[in-house]
């Protein structure tokens, strides 16, 4: 084993006497750094805008979201709400409720989701840290606070008493409707606030004390629509959602945030595929040119090796020549083009060359699993490569 990686060092660390060889192969190396840096860096810049994409989910989502398993709603009982309390797997829970509402304002109207939440939901995630103007809602109120999107198609304004803000929601129940006037609940909001997360949050959210949520839908006491839940650092997802099902029973679904966006997570996961595929393809072109200069530096040593041969070296150990040979050209062009990639990664982070907007840079996050991903994905193709090319060394060559 160490003849032949020996003869193969001399080989990759020396010039051969044919110059169509030494092009051929300095082709090759730089074919492979540069599809190595490439490739890091496309992914780093993937780990980037997935970062960049969730941070905005994020901040409306729970770490966990109970749902009735059917309906709109559900009940919890005074011991489960003890036993939730008393659980130091949750760092917070908050009881929501939420409907699709009508809003009319100064001769518009609107169509989003009411989400009535109480003292605890803005403890649970982040979505009071994202308002753009105004303050947080009162509890026991009539204020509310909107998405930005449904502020503009209202032209809404904060504490205009002179044109108030209405919302009206169905009254549950059956039967015809004699007067329209009483098929609805309706209330008298104040906008306190504009929050601005994302255009598909924005557009569809209006925030109100949880009591006015319950009094506008008839809910009775410990009625929800969901719960929200935000998890202890010191207990694993599997430990609270298992904790949570013994508590709450089998008519519940619990989603975690990934289940909550699975379209989301796997649209970004297809495309992070595609881009690494492509990129892939960009260096196994590249290994094809070091197929070539592996084969003409076969040729061109076909001598050395007929000598070695007949001095009793075996035909397998003249393939590993070539296959080591393969193997030190494709791992060392790996290794220079990944640091010329975390090169690049480290500078975009620090100096924020690239830029989306003129106060946004173009996000970048530098990931150890991408540093493994491209080590791989070199090391395998470059063995494989080489492979074909030592395949090439056979007795017929030798005689």
């Amino acid at each position: 084993m160490n003849f032949p990686f020996y003869i193969a060092k001399r080989y990759a660390l020396t010039f051969s006497k044919s110059t169509a060889i030494n092009v051929i192969t300095m082709i090759a190396s730089l074919g492979i750094i540069v599809g190595a840096m490439a490739l890091f860096v496309v992914l780093s810049v993937f780990s980037g805008l997935r970062t960049f994409s969730l941070s905005f989910s994020n901040a409306t989502d729970p770490d966990l979201k109970v749902l009735p398993l059917s309906g709109k709603s559900m009940f919890l009982t005074p011991e489960q709400l003890t036993e939730l309390k008393n659980y130091k797997g949750i760092a917070v829970f908050s009881g929501v409720i939420e409907e699709r509402a009508l809003f009319f304002y100064d001769g518009k109207e609107q169509v989003a989701q009411l989400k009535g939440v109480d003292l605890n939901y803005s403890k649970s995630n982040q979505i009071n840290k994202f308002l753009y103007t105004g303050t947080w809602l009162e509890p026991e109120s009539n204020q509310v606070v909107v998405g930005s999107g449904i502020s503009r198609r209202l032209s809404l304004g904060l504490f205009d008493y002179n044109n108030v803000l209405e919302v009206f929601i169905p009254k549950p129940g059956k039967g015809l409707i004699e007067n329209p006037e009483e098929a609805f609940n309706s209330a008298k909001l104040i906008t306190t606030g504009i929050f601005q997360v994302s255009e598909d949050v924005d557009d569809k959210y209006v925030f109100c004390d949880f009591l006015l949520a319950k009094e506008l839908l008839n809910y009775k006491t410990n009625q929800v629509s969901y719960l929200e839940l935000k998890r202890a650092p010191n207990f694993t997802e599997e430990e609270v959602i298992a904790h949570l099902q013994t508590i709450l029973g089998q008519k519940v679904v619990i989603k975690n945030r990934a289940q909550l966006n699975d379209a989301l997570y796997k649209m970004l996961n297809t495309e992070n595929i595609a881009v690494y595929l492509i990129f892939t393809l960009v260096i196994i072109v590249a290994l094809f040119n070091l197929i070539g200069a592996l084969i003409m530096m076969i040729i061109e040593k076909k001598a050395n090796l007929k000598t070695l041969y007949y001095l009793g070296t075996e035909l397998k150990h003249l393939k590993r020549i070539f296959l080591f040979q393969g193997n030190i050209i494709s791992v060392f062009g790996g290794m220079i083009g990944l640091l010329l990639g975390i090169m690049v990664v480290y500078i975009q982070q620090q100096y924020e060359l690239i830029m989306i907007t003129s106060t946004l840079p173009y996000p970048v996050q530098f990931k150890v699993e991408n540093v493994v991903i491209v080590l791989m994905t070199i090391i395998i193709l470059g063995f494989l490569a080489a492979k074909i090319a030592s395949s090439s060394v056979s007795k017929k060559l030798l005689e």
